[in-house]
């Protein structure tokens, strides 16, 4: 009798933390948001080769503004856009990401071609000229920086400084010239830029004439500024908001916007898009629409980022010229996203890489 008891006693024990647990609210599965109404999922999933401490600070005010809570997977410094692109490529038939924040566009164009993008066009888009957005709705620029010489002013004067890149070649500057490996991030984009403009024969020259410079391959553009700042080089290769950076922090660098060979400089908007089958595909397009605001280009405008606005009635940052004034790269993205594996393999070679 006393093993009866016990068992039954055991088993309405069982069945009470079932009943429980199945009538208990799943955790995390509905939050609050900003304006009161419940939340389906409660977060989304953004993948971010934009820099941390630019990039943070944005997702975090959503964070606090809305509720949902924010899952960010950064990129590294030495494969700025190009880690998370080949993730999100490997993750195609299974996504794990809802949005996509690429510091460049030629990734995002990649993926586009690859089906890993879904199309959107967010409401908050209107503002940004129709060149800086795909007219299909799989991405949409925002927030814009240049490629950019920079150099040591404790080293080189400012009527001396190069002009141009093709200035870069020129024999006195042997050996003291810095750029981030070509392979990734904003620089890839460049060079792809570069060869998509000039055609292969101009572009092979120019790097073929870099190389025998001397031309010192580092692992990022933050450590091309680095090394100019530190007069290890006494110029470099880089972002607008690199520089910034050391500007800021009272550094003896300058920048020179590359413009005085007919080419233009390399404009490079931040671009969003929306992935395809995505786990929280409403979370990821209201989080999408935060980012294309205003009040996010301003955040970034005012920040150590200081990225350009695309949108015309945001303030521009300081220390760089206003979008208007800066003779920019006529250049079509997705030829220059077409070049980009071929380019890859050409300065493999040319540069030993």
């Amino acid at each position: 009798m006393k093993t009866f008891i016990e068992n039954r006693a055991l088993f309405l024990l069982i069945g009470s933390l079932i009943l429980n647990f199945a009538c208990a609210s799943p955790p995390n599965t509905e939050r609050s948001i900003g304006n009161g109404s419940s939340n389906a999922s409660g977060e989304v999933t953004i993948y971010v080769s934009q820099d941390r401490v630019f990039s943070e600070p944005v997702l975090r005010e959503y964070e606090k503004k809305t509720g949902v809570k924010v899952n960010v997977v950064y990129d590294t410094e030495e494969a700025k856009s190009t880690g998370l692109a080949n993730k999100l490529l490997a993750e195609k038939n299974r996504p794990q990401a809802d949005v996509f924040w690429s510091n460049e566009p030629v990734r995002t164009l990649v993926l586009k071609k690859n089906g890993v993008l879904a199309a959107y066009k967010s409401p908050q888009a209107e503002g940004i000229p129709a060149n800086f957005k795909d007219p299909e709705g799989f991405w949409t620029g925002f927030s814009a920086r240049c490629r950019v010489i920079v150099y040591n002013t404790n080293l080189v004067k400012p009527d001396e400084a190069p002009k141009s890149i093709f200035d870069l070649t020129d024999p006195k500057w042997k050996g003291q010239v810095a750029i981030a490996d070509p392979r990734f991030g904003s620089t890839s984009f460049h060079v792809a830029a570069l060869y998509t403009e000039l055609g292969d024969e101009k572009a092979d020259d120019l790097f073929r004439r870099l190389k025998a410079n001397d031309v010192k391959i580092v692992p990022g553009n933050s450590v091309v500024r680095d090394m100019a700042a530190r007069g290890e080089v006494k110029i470099g290769l880089t972002d607008t908001d690199d520089v910034n950076v050391a500007l800021e922090d009272k550094q003896p660098v300058a920048m020179v916007f590359p413009d005085r060979d007919g080419i233009g400089v390399p404009l490079m908007p931040n671009m969003l898009s929306l992935i395809n089958n995505a786990p929280h595909a409403e979370e990821g397009k209201r989080l999408i629409d935060y980012l294309l605001s205003p009040e996010v280009e301003g955040m970034l405008a005012k920040s150590e980022a200081v990225q350009i606005p695309l949108h015309a009635d945001v303030e521009p940052p300081k220390n760089i010229p206003q979008i208007a004034s800066i003779k920019a790269m006529t250049l079509d993205y997705g030829k220059a996203a077409d070049r980009l594996e071929d380019v890859t393999r050409r300065l493999q070679d040319i540069l030993g890489l």
